[in-house]
């Protein structure tokens, strides 16, 4: 199993459609502007987070239960930033789709801007044929708000390819979040 290079995700995003959109290089600040970097770099790709987002609240005393989610512990947001409260946390998803390979598992890193000021994206693997827009998990480790900004890098994603195929990939099995194209709640 290798860690895949920047030559590679091009090729991929352009002739195969891995990655949509795809920014061929690493944006960053423009002249007097200042961004979270996002798009290729040398063994990854840095994704965007979109202006959709749900944040936790517990204004309605409930339990969270993956098993049994209840849709109102979260409040809709959408704009440029999202503000997660202390010792919370927000869904979002990405900017980009994804279709991954069925001999490549993808998985998502937070990007050390962000973790550096205690906002910690869920590390989540993508798994040989999943596709969709990827929900991200964001947690505000520390006592106060925190600002996360739409259209800009906030994770990096990691492709590592197999020298096997997998006998069963997340379609074969009709995984429960293939193809979800908004910010997903957990499903059971």
């Amino acid at each position: 199993m290798s860690i895949k290079s920047d030559r590679w995700i091009k090729r991929m995003a352009r002739d195969h459609g891995m990655i949509e959109p795809f920014e061929d290089g690493q944006v960053r600040a423009n002249t007097g502007g200042k961004i979270v970097s996002y798009g290729v770099s040398s063994y990854g790709y840095d994704v965007r987070c979109a202006d959709e987002f749900k944040i936790f609240t517990n204004i309605n005393s409930t339990i969270v239960d993956p098993k049994n989610f209840d849709e109102k512990t979260f409040v809709d947001v959408k704009g440029p930033v999202c503000i997660i409260p202390p010792n919370s946390f927000a869904l979002a998803r990405t900017v980009e789709y994804f279709r991954i390979p069925r001999s490549v598992l993808t998985i998502c890193l937070g990007k050390s801007t962000y973790a550096r000021c205690g906002i910690i994206v869920n590390v989540t693997p993508l798994e040989p044929e999943w596709e969709g827009h990827v929900t991200l998990e964001f947690s505000n480790t520390t006592p106060l708000p925190a600002k996360i900004y739409a259209n800009e890098g906030v994770a990096q994603m990691l492709f590592l390819e197999s020298d096997e195929i997998c006998e069963t990939s997340y379609r074969d099995r009709g995984g429960k979040y293939q193809g979800q194209t908004g910010v997903t709640l957990p499903k059971t």
